[in-house]
Formats: structure tokens, sequence, C-alpha cells
């Protein structure tokens, strides 16, 4: 958590110096994701350099009061699931699956925001989606032809 608060402070400097370049941005919401996505990735490149050691893994997640252990449990176990086949994604991917999902925005405002393609911005999606399914869905058994 410190770390994008880090981030999310070092966005807002950056904006803060580049104050004058918007009466000449059209879309702001989009120019302010570049940034944050840019300083996302400079920190994350920082911290790959300082190898840090990570804290625990602890859930900081109050269970509702009508789940059952059974059911935290198994969505505790879904979610770990879903971080490490998001973690494996490559980051091309992995950056515009967290843009659309966490983000919410628009494959136009994320294709904007990059400064790539549309079609791009799809193709990694899609192929962000192939690759979280093949690793989140239960393989079936293949099934004996009874005949």
């Amino acid at each position: 958590m410190d770390d994008a608060h880090d981030a999310l402070q070092e966005t807002f400097i950056k904006c803060w110096r580049n104050r004058e370049q918007l009466p000449e941005i059209e879309n702001v919401r989009a120019w302010i994701f570049r940034i944050a996505v840019n300083t996302g990735r400079d920190m994350r490149m920082t911290a790959w350099r300082r190898k840090r050691q990570a804290l625990g893994d602890e859930q900081q997640v109050v269970p509702s009061k009508e789940a059952t252990p059974e059911h935290h449990a198994h969505r505790s176990e879904q979610m770990e699931r879903l971080r490490i086949a998001v973690s494996e994604l490559r980051d091309e991917e992995r950056e515009v699956f967290l843009l659309r999902q966490n983000g919410d925005l628009t494959y136009e405002a994320i294709a904007e925001a990059l400064s790539i393609p549309l079609g791009t911005v799809k193709t990694r999606m899609r192929m962000a989606l192939a690759h979280l399914r093949e690793h989140l869905v239960p393989q079936e058994s293949p099934r004996k032809n009874p005949l």
C-alpha cells in the first residue's frame, strides 16, 4: 500500500508540474492515466533493482458475517489463483487487463493512455483473458466413450 501511495503522490506531482499543458489536452483522464502508468512502470523497475523483500501476505479483508469459513477459504483460494494468473501475464497484457478491470477504462481510453492502436489493446485483452481462462477454469478429465 505504501508503494501505491507513493506512486499516486508522484503522479500528482508530475501532473501539477505539467499543468500548463492542460488547455492543449483533449482527454485529461487519459493524460493522467498515462502519467500514472509511466510512474508505475518506473517504480516497478526501481523496485526490482532494490530487491526488496515483501512483507507478509496478510489478508486485510474482513469476511462477511454471512459467509461461512469454508466459503471464505474457497474465496481466498480463488483470489490467490487469480493473483498468480494475473502475475504470469506478459507486462503488456497485464497492463491492459488491469486498466480495463480496475481502472474501469474503455478500450479507446486505454489505447489513448498507452499511445497504442485500439486493435492492439483488444488483442492484448483477448490474449490476457485466454491466458486467465486457461489457468483458472478447472480442466475436465477426458470422458470415456461408452461405446
